[in-house]
């Protein structure tokens, strides 16, 4: 007999012979099976939850109790960094893995719940926490500021869910890169002002329409080479290793200006495709 499901209207026959529990999985709707694309995708999910955990328990406690490490203490801001960092590689692996094998009907909207909490909440958190323990801070500015971060985020995904764009294309920073970039600006230490305008202006990035290209094949490998990298940074930083600050500056740095510097790119290519389209606009019009 073959079943069909209400919500995906898409059928199966049960397999002769099967019991207990192979029963229960045959009879269990379509739309409730969760693939490994949406394991992975809930992995997403844990870390970012797990990254505002280490922020509240090992950075906003302590500050709270007065405790004698004052500032952002170096092992529990590492750590959720370093999830955030894990939290963006399920996000990649749960893509490539959904294209190779397949996703159930609910792996878009697990995908987008998962990036608002790793790349929405978690980020945006650590710039509330940044505003409180931070010497120069004032908390009501970074709340207003971690706002705008999560709206952001929350904006991005709603749009990425009803605009439909060329392939390879993202419209707007993506939200993995834009977490990753905004805590990045934090853990510089610059001055406060500064700091929260940098958050802001990547806040608009990622609603804006600037064209970034989507991690396949080789740009895949290097986004992933990158992330590994940069935990390796950050553990020498957290453990005092030698030269563990310099290369957090500098990975910070690099995270940085590859957010300015895609857009610039991507202006540049839009300008040169706008004045070819009018040179072949203008040829086509001479006798």
């Amino acid at each position: 007999m073959t079943v069909t499901d209400p919500e995906t209207q898409a059928g199966w026959v049960p397999e002769a012979g099967a019991a207990g529990a192979d029963d229960d999985a045959e009879d269990m709707p379509l739309s409730l099976r969760l693939s490994i694309a949406d394991t992975l995708t809930l992995g997403n999910a844990t870390c970012g939850f797990m990254a505002v955990y280490f922020t509240t328990t090992g950075i906003l406690i302590p500050h709270l109790q007065g405790s004698a490490e004052t500032g952002m203490a170096r092992n529990s801001a590492a750590t959720a960094v370093i999830l955030m960092l894990l939290a963006a590689i399920f996000d990649l692996c749960d893509g490539l893995v959904a294209r190779k094998l397949r996703s159930s009907p609910m792996g878009a909207e697990l995908d987008n719940l998962s990036d608002l909490i790793s790349f929405g909440l978690a980020p945006a958190y650590f710039v509330l926490v940044y505003g409180m323990v931070a010497d120069d801070a004032q908390q009501k500015v970074a709340a207003l500021a971690a706002i705008v971060v999560l709206l952001a985020v929350v904006l991005r995904l709603a749009r990425f869910s009803c605009v439909t764009m060329k392939d390879g294309m993202f419209q707007g920073m993506p939200s993995p890169f834009g977490a990753l970039t905004v805590v990045s600006i934090v853990l510089l230490e610059l001055p406060f002002i500064a700091t929260l305008l940098a958050v802001i202006g990547v806040a608009w990035l990622m609603v804006s329409r600037v064209e970034y290209p989507k991690p396949r094949g080789i740009l895949a490998v290097a986004m992933l080479s990158w992330i590994i990298g940069a935990m390796g940074m950050l553990v020498a930083w957290a453990f005092n290793a030698p030269g563990g600050e310099l290369l957090l500056q500098t990975g910070c740095v690099l995270q940085v200006v590859l957010g300015a510097v895609i857009p610039l790119f991507a202006t540049a290519r839009r300008v040169n495709a706008f004045r070819d389209n009018r040179r072949e606009a203008r040829a086509a019009q001479l006798p």
